[in-house]
């Protein structure tokens, strides 16, 4: 993992990396499928293409439904790079937080990546929602994500490698 230091001022990033048994197309294929997302993601439950003519495409935007013990929200994205086999990434809100996956042949199979950036536009949004809360709120977003990506990137690995396998089963 390769997470910046949350103290310092500025932009939150973090990214986690996770070796999969499976082609990139593959995984590309999985990720890109933003309805698939509540196989994985710990907050994010599920989600939709508010346009399904446009799904997966740069400019697409979809809604996705949150859900945590505290509270549920809907946030609205847009695809921001869509290359099969090698990148898929999105950001919230028009430009308050960037989301994706990159992928790279490794071997046998695919190092996949999973980032996350609060950019600079929803810093500054949180500071006017939230006003003297806002530290605490960001760092709350923050600490969601660096615990977050682990998980989703074990699940998608899980579901990835279980599904090759029942395939190659079935091929036998």
């Amino acid at each position: 993992m390769t997470p910046t230091d949350m103290s310092a001022p500025g932009p939150r990033r973090h990214e986690a990396s996770i070796g999969v048994i499976a082609p990139a197309e593959t995984l590309y294929d999985m990720v890109s499928d933003i309805t698939r997302t509540g196989e994985w993601s710990p907050v994010c439950a599920s989600c939709w293409w508010d346009d399904a003519t446009e799904a997966g495409r740069v400019g697409a935007w979809f809604t996705g439904r949150n859900v945590l013990p505290s509270r549920t929200w809907e946030t609205r994205s847009m695809v921001v790079a869509a290359k099969h086999g090698r990148e898929f990434a999105w950001t919230v809100g028009g430009n308050f937080v960037r989301w994706g996956f990159t992928l790279a042949p490794a071997g046998t199979g695919t190092t996949l990546t999973e980032s996350w950036e609060f950019l600079p536009d929803g810093i500054a949004m949180f500071e006017e929602k939230f006003g003297d809360q806002a530290p605490f709120q960001i760092s709350d977003r923050t600490q969601q994500a660096l615990h977050g990506i682990p998980s989703t990137l074990a699940a998608i690995k899980r579901i990835a490698e279980s599904s090759i396998e029942v395939g190659d089963e079935a091929g036998s």
